[in-house]
């Protein structure tokens, strides 16, 4: 008989991950009133894009780090914390110095959460259905997106950014939740693993192909998702309520993209799905950037495009599976969270790259940007091997298939 579903682990780990996400590209939607009372240049708004981005890398790291080594609970609840003073820190913030402070502590905070929570997850669910799972608490992520653009589009105008951002703040009771519940695992690693002994396990190779996979796939959709709002109302010259009608359809889209992937990478691979949506997302971006006219002329058709366009980006949602199998128990939690979140510090420099693309080329530049990366992350993802269906591995230890009938493979 199989294991029950952690029901209770898994909704404290998916409102996590999507108030944590929510967070993390509310900024996006709220820049415009930051930058006015700042007085901002369109140059210092593209850095102030990726401080939060930024600063995930070194969350990342370090919470997995005490995770792996005081207890994964404890420390879920602290970075939802940290995220959520990082939020009231911006929303009181007197000056520009104060904000780029709280946008440093948000980011912190939800490089942390991301892969203690994916982590838990993958350990308590059986391997049959751990794509599935991991695709599910991903979700998380349009979910979030698509509460930040309803906050952005609708109560921006009657509440102010700063009201929007202490509002936002209120989940640290999520955080109380968590560390008084006793539901949830709190184990530590009993035996703490040298560099040496990492890298002589061979998983150094493995961390920097997962990397630069994740490197890829986040640039696509940072590149992508974080101008988008702007492209809509000003290169493309939608209205406020049919920019958030377009933008909630993307996320609706991704939030379906998110369910059927765990299904088709627990199926099929890891590597094909990720490849074919990865393809799916170049073909909607390919349309927008250089057909978005002749698609503004058609509007089922533009719907469409948007929607393929989350659609394909549901393939963030085998991050969570894919490196949990690549790494063992011992530095699960740290291996995973500096994987994720020192991909997500190198968008640091998305913004930017994508504002010089639109300067010199228009629209169709800047959109240029997350075809390329999507293209690149189709191919890249057959670099990593196929880890459908294995036993999580454990330190110097090879993992099995979980049914005696297939091959013994090595992540």
């Amino acid at each position: 008989m199989g294991r029950p579903f952690p029901y209770r682990l898994f909704l404290f780990a998916f409102l996590g991950w999507t108030f944590d996400f929510y967070d993390l590209v509310l900024f996006a939607y709220i820049k415009d009133a930051v930058s006015h009372e700042f007085h901002l240049s369109h140059e210092v708004e593209s850095w102030l894009l990726g401080v939060a981005l930024s600063t995930s890398g070194l969350g990342g790291i370090l919470a997995g780090y005490l995770a792996d080594r005081y207890g994964k609970r404890s420390i879920l609840a602290l970075t939802v914390f940290v995220y959520s003073l990082g939020s009231a820190v911006c929303g009181l913030a007197p000056s520009l110095s104060v904000f780029l402070i709280g946008r440093g502590l948000v980011g912190l905070g939800v490089g942390g959460e991301w892969a203690i929570g994916h982590g838990l997850v993958a350990e308590a669910v059986e391997s049959r259905y751990r794509g599935r799972a991991a695709a599910l608490l991903q979700a998380g992520e349009p979910l979030g997106a698509a509460l930040a653009a309803v906050a952005g589009f609708l109560l921006l105008p009657i509440l102010g950014w700063r009201a929007i951002l202490l509002a936002s703040s209120a989940t640290a009771l999520l955080a109380v939740a968590m560390r008084r519940s006793m539901v949830l695992p709190n184990e530590r690693t009993n035996h703490h693993v040298s560099l040496v002994e990492v890298f002589r396990a061979g998983i150094g190779r493995r961390f920097v192909l997962a990397w630069m996979l994740t490197v890829l796939k986040m640039g696509t959709y940072w590149t992508c998702y974080i101008w988008l709002p702007s492209f809509l109302l000003n290169e493309m010259g939608q209205r406020i309520g049919k920019s958030m009608i377009w933008v909630l359809t993307a996320q609706v889209g991704q939030f379906l993209g998110m369910l059927l992937f765990g299904n088709m990478a627990d199926r099929a691979g890891r590597r094909p799905a990720f490849c074919v949506y990865s393809l799916l997302t170049a073909s909607a971006l390919a349309l927008l950037a250089f057909n978005w006219r002749w698609l503004t002329q058609h509007p089922p058709l533009f719907w469409l495009t948007m929607l393929l366009l989350g659609f394909g980006s549901g393939c963030t949602a085998g991050f969570g599976a894919l490196l949990a199998e690549l790494f063992p128990t011992e530095i699960r939690s740290a291996a995973m969270g500096a994987t994720y979140n020192l991909a997500r510090s190198v968008q640091l420099l998305a913004p930017v790259v994508v504002a010089a693309m639109k300067l010199r080329f228009g629209l169709a530049g800047g959109l240029s940007v997350p075809l390329v990366l999507a293209l690149a992350t189709a191919s890249w993802v057959w670099m990593l091997p196929e880890t459908r269906g294995i036993t999580l591995p454990r330190m110097f230890m090879s993992p099995r298939k979980s049914s005696g009938s297939h091959p013994k493979r090595r992540p």
